[in-house]
C-alpha cells in the first residue's frame, strides 16, 4: 500500500543522507501540489505525547498515525521510518537548548545548570533514556545546541578539547544514571524493601554491623534532587583538579 506520493515503507538500508536532510529541515519542497496536511514535526509532537503517556515501547508509525487520524502508511510520506521519527522526538524535547549566560559568570555555575537542566528533560521524559541509548544516531541542531552550551561553558578553563568532551560524557552519564534510578522508582516496592531490610538486619545486625549503623543513621534517605546536586558537585570538584593541574 502506498503513501499519498506513492512512497511506501521502508523495506531497504536507511539512507542517512534523507534522515539528516529531515531532521535539519533541508529537504525539498514541492514546487506544485497541495499543500501537506501533516508535518514532521507535528508528528514528532504526537510520538512524544504517547510516549509520555504510554512509554516509549508504545510509540510506534501505526500508534502515531491513530492519534492522528491517518492511516499507518500516510506518515511514510513524511517520515521513512521509525528510527527518523525517534531523532525527531528527540529534538522536540531538547527544543529548549540552554543560554547559561545568567547562570554566573564562571564554568561551574554555567555547567552545574546545564546538568541540572538535562536531569529535568530526562525526568519529564523517561523513555528518552532508551530514545538515546549508547549508538551513533544523526544528531539534531536542538541535540548539538546542548552540547554546544556545555563546550562554550568548559572553553574559559582552558581544558583541551578532548577533555572537555570526556568532562560533558562523565555528567551525561551521572545525569543519565540518575535519571534510570528515578525511572525504576515504585514507592510501594520500596516500602516494602525498607521493611524486610530492617527485619533482617535486627536479625543479623551482629554480622553486618557497620550497614546497620548507617541505614539507622539515615544512608538511604535521600532524595532525586539531593542525589543529582551530591554526585554533581563532586564530579565539578574533580574537574577543578583538572583545570588547577593544566595551569599549574
Amino acid at each position: 500500500m502506498a503513501g499519498a506520493t506513492g512512497r511506501t515503507k521502508r523495506t531497504g538500508p536507511r539512507d542517512m543522507a534523507a534522515g539528516v536532510a529531515l531532521l535539519w529541515g533541508e529537504r525539498e519542497r514541492p514546487a506544485r501540489g497541495p499543500k501537506p496536511s501533516l508535518t514532521p514535526g507535528g508528528i514528532a509532537d504526537e510520538a512524544v505525547a504517547v510516549a509520555d503517556a504510554e512509554g516509549f515501547d508504545a510509540v510506534s508509525m501505526g500508534r502515531v498515525a491513530a492519534g492522528l487520524g491517518v492511516s499507518g502508511m500516510a506518515l511514510y510520506r513524511y517520515v521513512p521510518g521509525k528510527t527518523e521519527l525517534v531523532e525527531l522526538m528527540v529534538e522536540v524535547v531538547l527544543a529548549d537548548v540552554p543560554d547559561l549566560a545568567d547562570e554566573g559568570p564562571g564554568w561551574r555555575e554555567r555547567l552545574a545548570a546545564w546538568s541540572r537542566r538535562s536531569w529535568q528533560v530526562y525526568a519529564d521524559h523517561p523513555w528518552l533514556l532508551a530514545a538515546t541509548a549508547m549508538r551513533r544516531q544523526i544528531m539534531g541542531p536542538h541535540q548539538l545546541g546542548w552540547l554546544d552550551a556545555a563546550h562554550a561553558a568548559l572553553e574559559p578553563t582552558g581544558l583541551g578539547a578532548a577533555d572537555r568532551q570526556r568532562v560533558i560524557v562523565l555528567l551525561i552519564g551521572q545525569v543519565r544514571s540518575l535519571a534510570q534510578q528515578s525511572a525504576d522508582f515504585d514507592a510501594e516496592h520500596a516500602r516494602e524493601w525498607g521493611r524486610l531490610t530492617g527485619e533482617l538486619l535486627e536479625r543479623h545486625a551482629d554480622r553486618f554491623p557497620a550497614l546497620t549503623r548507617a541505614i539507622a543513621d539515615g544512608a538511604f534517605a535521600s532524595s532525586g534532587l539531593e542525589s543529582v546536586d551530591f554526585g554533581l558537585d563532586r564530579i565539578l570538584d574533580g574537574v577543578q583538579v583538572m583545570i588547577d593541574e593544566a595551569s599549574a
